[in-house]
């Protein structure tokens, strides 16, 4: 049974005075009937614009549908067809800003809760099917993987698919990149992460960690050693300079440098009073973390308004539920020591100016300061690709800010068998993005290694074009804003006095009012007695929301009306020979 309510089901979670005390998973994951009530949600629209949302185009309307029928296996691999790491994504993917930000019933409510499903779908299945796939025999072109990340999990994957004998090489002592050493447990428990990687081992993926390209082994060894092609996605893991005086003092950490140290266990001594310098998830992520390591009081220092920070509005709503402070349109001029340690920082107050170059008001310093006693201050400003020897004496161009130049399609450099993608090219994206890449890059490897392949033609260039419904050109009162059009009627005296249908028509505004209350929810129902397959129908709706589809196309064709004679004369005349004899 369709589900209309305009709400979202609500996602259990832990109680926040008692998560802040705690590095166990924040969100607790649907039940059954959740999930299917939240699949009753989907509007199963022919047109999916939430695909189109989607970095790797999962096919979202057919997991749900299967999620409705209670086919949680099916839903895995429908899944597990664009998507190599659902478990992970379902956790930490901001769906809010891709997916679910084109979901037509989004328009008038919440969207549909595609990653909360995409999470029940993937932890059912781990904890209910027994699946352990079997390592293909290789096919003799060895390929290596430079960074145990999202990316190069996802490349990995999909190359293991095709027979490809994978090594992947990082220099961290353990696999899964930023998702083990970057994001915290009360995000993504570590047994999800370990749990994929448990997947790809068995499909015969072999992982060296602790091992470091270009320092202890070069990739110029690596092709004497037989490897026929390289991707390198190593990720941004390098954070970016505070920039203000006083950013050497014992006690100013990088913020993954200081969720790096608390995912492999350690216990940084932060103190009491901490300051986290930023507005993006890592941001969050470290000040969610250092409540739970016993800071009393962590302030959020942000340079601009609430509504410009760029971490998903669930994460920082959790993190203000945990005790978390927002110190906005404040921005560090100096961090203040004693005893070579931090002992304050001292913020200028920020007013908004005109809009940047990233279309944001820039902040703009007003002269007056404030300072706040602090124990440690913490750097969350950005990443940076470190790339140490990696590709020394290949054939690489660099950007200024350092990541690697290639081609937007093939993700091919300048040297041949060498191809990058994820954070490397793009600087700090979400893990969505990485694992799109290290799909595309897992295509370009397998033409390259046979010879004679093109790296471009045929490839699925996974273009999902959607209506903008913000400018089709409506009335600005659209989307149910105006009631229901009624049209003119003759009064009783008058009808009474005519045989004429009393009811009028629409005016020419009615109809433009009217109009503008469709939702184009892309739900059409085609009563396919009355239907004669005319096609007008489809001309006339704005958001293309209605399709016409014939069930077998081989045995019809589309005729015009003034040849079907001609098309029809030849069967007549086999017709009327076949009966006389």
């Amino acid at each position: 049974m369709a589900n209309m309510s305009p709400k979202k089901n609500p996602i259990p979670e832990q109680d926040p005075n008692v998560r802040n005390k705690n590095f166990e998973e924040v969100a607790l994951g649907y039940t059954v009937e959740m999930a299917v009530d939240e699949a009753n949600r989907c509007l199963n629209c022919p047109r999916p614009a939430c695909m189109s949302g989607c970095p790797v185009n999962v096919k979202i309307p057919q997991f749900i549908a299967r999620v409705r029928e209670q086919d949680f296996k099916g839903a895995y691999h429908k899944i597990l067809e664009d998507s190599s790491l659902p478990a992970i994504c379902g956790r930490v993917c901001p769906q809010e800003k891709q997916c679910e930000s084109k979901c037509v019933r989004g328009i008038k409510g919440e969207p549909v809760g595609i990653g909360r499903l995409e999470r029940f779908v993937a932890d059912w299945h781990r904890e209910h099917v027994e699946d352990h796939p079997e390592a293909p025999a290789p096919n003799g072109h060895k390929v290596a993987v430079i960074g145990a990340g999202p990316s190069g999990m996802a490349c990995a994957y999909y190359l293991a698919e095709k027979s490809y004998p994978v090594t992947v090489f990082d220099r961290n002592p353990v696999p899964g990149g930023m998702l083990m050493l970057g994001i915290p447990s009360f995000r993504l428990e570590k047994e999800v992460v370990n749990a994929e990687i448990e997947i790809l081992t068995e499909m015969g993926v072999e992982f060296r960690c602790g091992v470091e390209v270009g320092k202890d082994v070069t990739i110029a060894q690596l092709r004497e050693q037989g490897y026929r092609g390289f991707y390198v996605a190593i990720g941004t893991q390098k954070s970016a300079a505070i920039r203000c005086p006083g950013e050497t003092l014992t006690g100013v950490l990088g913020g993954v440098d200081f969720l790096r140290s608390v995912n492999l266990g350690e216990q940084p001594d932060i103190g009491k009073a901490v300051a986290v310098i930023g507005g993006g998830n890592v941001s969050i992520d470290v000040a969610r973390a250092a409540l739970r390591l016993g800071a009393e009081k962590v302030y959020l220092v942000y340079r601009r308004g609430e509504s410009e920070l760029k971490a998903d509005r669930d994460e920082i709503e959790d993190a203000l539920a945990e005790g978390m402070e927002l110190k906005l349109l404040r921005a560090p001029s100096e961090i203040v020591g004693k005893n070579g340690k931090v002992s304050a920082i001292r913020l200028e107050i920020m007013e908004l100016g005109e809009t940047d170059a990233s279309g944001r008001r820039a902040p703009v310093g007003t002269g007056e300061y404030e300072t706040w006693n602090v124990n440690t201050v913490i750097g969350a400003i950005g990443q940076r690709v470190d790339w140490g020897a990696l590709l020394d004496g290949e054939n690489v161009e660099l950007r200024k800010n350092g990541t690697a130049v290639c081609d937007g399609l093939t993700l091919q450099i300048a040297q041949p068998d060498i191809f990058v993608g994820g954070d490397v090219t793009t600087g700090p994206k979400f893990a969505i993005d990485a694992i799109a890449a290290g799909k595309e890059a897992a295509i370009s490897l397998h033409r390259y290694v046979h010879e004679g392949q093109s790296l471009t033609i045929g490839r699925n260039r996974r273009s999902y074009p959607e209506l903008d419904k913000r400018n089709v050109a409506l009335p600005t009162e659209c989307f149910d804003a105006p009631a229901r059009q009624v049209p003119a009627a003759l009064s009783g005296a008058q009808a009474r006095k005519t045989f004429r249908d009393p009811r009028c028509t629409f005016t020419e505004e009615q109809v433009k009012m009217e109009a503008s209350r469709c939702l184009g929810c892309g739900v059409s129902v085609v009563d396919t007695n009355r239907c004669i397959g005319c096609g007008v129908c489809t001309t006339k709706c704005e958001f293309d929301a209605i399709h016409l589809r014939r069930d077998h196309p081989e045995a019809t064709k589309m005729i015009r009306s003034e040849d079907k004679m001609k098309a029809i004369l030849p069967y007549m005349i086999k017709r009327a020979a076949k009966i006389k004899v």
